[in-house]
């Protein structure tokens, strides 16, 4: 089965050109519902937390490691808020988990 490589590019090419125009279509006034206003906002976070959760959990060979440092990292994040404190916590968590089991 062979596939038009260019034909998969132009469908591509206009499925993201849609998805970034008919905002601009429809959307002429500024938004102020506050309950869709919310709810874009979060969508970013959401769909990062969504990405980013199995991940660490199941990068490492240990569920109890990856468990640990999703823990370290949720309570480094909120007392300090710094992502490059947050990252080399997790990883140090994850060194120290994996020498300990």
């Amino acid at each position: 089965m062979t596939y038009n490589i260019y034909f998969s590019l132009l469908i591509m090419c206009g499925t993201v050109y849609l998805i970034r125009l008919l905002p601009l279509l429809f959307l002429r006034k500024p938004i102020t519902n506050k309950f869709i206003r919310s709810f874009l906002h979060y969508v970013p976070y959401v769909t990062l937390a969504v990405m980013t959760f199995p991940a660490i959990v199941t990068a490492t060979d240990n569920l109890w490691s990856g468990a640990a440092a999703l823990i370290v990292g949720l309570i480094v994040a909120w007392v300090n808020g710094d992502l490059f404190v947050v990252a080399v916590s997790c990883c140090v968590t994850v060194f120290l988990c994996g020498l300990i089991l």
